[in-house]
């Protein structure tokens, strides 16, 4: 069985269509995924709170320039990820595992409120999830999306992913994008409902 591991950069890090023709395979781990990331410094209280909401985005991106773009409003993101920058951001320099600069894509809601951002909070590893959630990694040209925060926490614990649903080519560019599983949902097959996440995020 392939393994695909993957590495991402979070301090505790930190998202009814017909499937298309794609490549499948479980217990795969992604050898070139990102580096957990740590954060420079906290920028909220460090007390954990749940998140009371029906889904809970999270998105980060390692682009070819260097950087590590954060964000947790599906917009925002959308926007970053046509333009490759946003309109708002917080930024803190060396912040990365290798002395990236951390962006973290807000938005004026955030500016207004003079304070963190729910991207912030996961990425500083202040906020644990209770419901709903949803994630994009993306790293050299893939998608690793997840369904499920102990799934995720799970992911950055290890540094990398179990059991996966690969499709080939499905990205909104033609990007592999690579689906979170773990051991019961694995016996599911395919992920229909993440699959439609995805996609329909995107109007695909």
């Amino acid at each position: 069985m392939r393994r695909n591991s993957l590495k991402v950069s979070v301090a505790a890090l930190a998202c009814a269509a017909t499937i298309g023709t794609g490549c499948a395979s479980e217990a795969r781990k992604d050898s070139s995924a990102p580096a957990q990331v740590a954060a420079a410094e906290p920028v909220a209280a460090a007390a954990t709170q749940p998140v009371a909401q029906n889904t809970t985005h999270y998105f980060v991106a390692y682009p070819e320039n260097g950087r590590i773009y954060a964000m947790s409003d599906v917009k925002t993101w959308l926007l970053f990820a046509d333009h490759g920058e946003v309109p708002y951001t917080r930024t803190r320099i060396g912040a990365g595992p290798q002395g990236q600069t951390v962006v973290f894509g807000i938005t004026s809601d955030d500016v207004k409120a003079n304070a963190p951002s729910v991207g912030e909070r996961i990425f500083d590893g202040q906020m644990q999830v209770d419901g709903a959630f949803y994630a994009e990694v993306v790293k050299d040209g893939r998608f690793h999306v997840f369904g499920n925060w102990k799934d995720f926490q799970d992911f950055l614990a290890h540094n990398e992913i179990t059991y996966t649903f690969t499709r080939v080519g499905t990205g909104p560019k033609g990007e592999t994008v690579i689906y979170a599983l773990n051991r019961e949902t694995s016996k599911e097959g395919a992920p229909v409902a993440l699959i439609e996440k995805f996609e329909k995020l995107r109007n695909m």
